[in-house]
């Protein structure tokens, strides 16, 4: 089955309107894991008021979120690349895409040990993200000039 021209060329623009909204709740994210921090640290009322925003549970969620729309984004823009074109593009994008596709993968993992209270698990939980978060940034701006390629191409 061979599919249109014009959806051909639509469907590249999936990847990259995904990925930027990733990009915004990643930085929600790291909001909202600083403000666990704040509350984990927090002593008397200012600890009972960071409590009541419940960040922990809503940086669980957002994360899980974020594990599941990046896989999936990252193997959708690969497919895409394909359709289109008969084959990958082995570069920077691709790499640094796949590289932040394990980290997240890695970081999910240590939740189990981070709801024991391991400091280890919590600590290298917050590098891969801080990481993830530098390489999405810089695959934001690689990905639009991808993006004004494809346009200049149409």
């Amino acid at each position: 089955m061979e599919l249109s021209p014009e959806v051909k060329y639509w469907m590249q623009f999936f990847h990259p309107v995904l990925m930027w909204a990733l990009l915004l709740c990643t930085l929600y994210a790291a909001y909202l894991g600083l403000q666990v921090q704040r509350t984990r640290s927090a002593k008397g009322e200012e600890k009972k008021e960071l409590i009541k925003g419940k960040y922990n549970i809503k940086h669980f969620q957002i994360g899980s979120l974020l594990l599941a729309l990046m896989v999936s984004g990252s193997i959708g823009g690969m497919a895409v690349t394909y359709i289109n074109n008969g084959k990958l593009f082995v570069g920077p994008h691709l790499l640094a895409g796949l590289g932040m596709t394990a980290l997240i993968g890695f970081s999910a993992s240590l939740s189990p040990f981070m709801q024991k209270g391991a400091n280890w698990a919590r600590m290298t939980h917050i590098l891969l993200n801080f990481t993830i978060l530098g390489l999405f940034t810089w695959q934001a701006i690689s990905g639009v000039q991808i993006v004004q390629k494809i346009l200049s191409n149409a």
